[in-house]
C-alpha cells in the first residue's frame, strides 16, 4: 500500500505539473493554481473521487468541480439526492454546503493538457490513501471515470485485475469499504450521451439503495 500522506498546499512532486502551474500563476494571478484540497462533510458516508481539477474551473477556484462544466451535473446530483444544500457550485464564498458527502480527486492538480502521466497519479496516490483511511469504515467511494477508480484500488493497496471498472457496478472491498463506478461527467461523455442525466441519477439511486440498507 502507497505510504500514507497528509494533503500538502505546496506539493511540488510532479516537475512537468508545478511548472506547469507556475505558468498558470503568471497568466491568471487571481487563479488558485495550486493543489486544490478535498471539499465536504469530515466524516462523510460518501466520498465522490474525480481525476482533477479543470483548468478554469477547479484550478481557477481552489474547490473540486466549482467552476468546471462536470460540476454542473454532479453538484445537481448531490442536491437531489440530499447531499448538497444548493444545486449549483460557483464560488468558495457561494454558501454551498455538503451533508454526509466529501468530494476529492485522484490528482490534487491540474496537469497540463488536462491529462495526467501515469507517474503523475502514482505521485500523488499517497494522498488519496491518506485521505481514505482518515474515515469511517462504513464508506461508500464513488469513482468518476476509469482513473479515479484505478486510483482507488491502488490506494487500498489491491489488485486492479479483481475490480473492472463498470458503469453502475458495486464493488465490496477490505475494511467495510465499498466502491461504486460511474462514468465521469465530463463535458465529452454527457454530450455524446455516453453519460446522461438519467444514467448518472441511477449510480445515485445506487448509492441511496446501499446506504439506507
Amino acid at each position: 500500500m502507497t505510504a500514507k500522506s497528509k494533503f500538502n498546499l505546496k506539493c511540488t512532486r510532479c516537475s512537468r505539473i508545478a511548472t506547469n502551474l507556475a505558468e498558470i500563476r503568471k497568466d491568471y494571478p487571481e487563479y488558485h493554481a495550486k493543489p486544490v484540497p478535498s471539499f465536504g462533510d469530515k466524516s462523510p458516508y460518501l466520498l465522490v473521487v474525480g481525476l482533477g481539477p479543470g483548468l478554469h474551473g477547479a484550478n481557477a477556484t481552489g474547490r473540486p468541480f466549482t467552476g468546471d462544466y462536470a460540476g454542473i451535473l454532479l453538484y445537481k446530483m448531490l442536491f437531489e439526492f440530499g447531499y448538497s444544500n444548493k444545486s449549483e457550485s460557483i464560488s468558495t464564498d457561494d454558501g454551498l454546503m455538503l451533508n454526509n458527502c466529501r468530494i476529492t480527486n485522484a490528482v490534487k492538480c491540474l496537469p497540463p493538457g488536462n491529462k495526467p502521466l501515469t507517474e503523475e497519479i502514482i505521485n500523488c496516490n499517497s494522498y488519496l490513501n491518506a485521505e481514505i483511511n482518515s474515515l469511517q469504515y462504513n464508506l461508500l467511494i464513488l469513482a468518476l471515470g476509469t482513473v479515479a477508480h484505478g486510483a482507488i484500488i491502488r490506494a487500498l493497496g489491491l489488485k486492479q485485475k479483481d475490480y473492472k471498472f463498470s458503469h453502475n457496478t458495486v464493488h465490496t472491498l477490505e475494511g467495510e469499504l465499498t466502491l461504486l463506478d460511474s462514468y465521469h461527467c465530463s463535458r465529452y461523455n454527457t454530450s455524446t450521451k455516453r453519460l446522461t442525466e438519467d444514467m448518472f441519477r441511477d449510480v445515485f439511486k445506487t448509492a441511496s439503495m446501499l446506504q439506507n440498507g
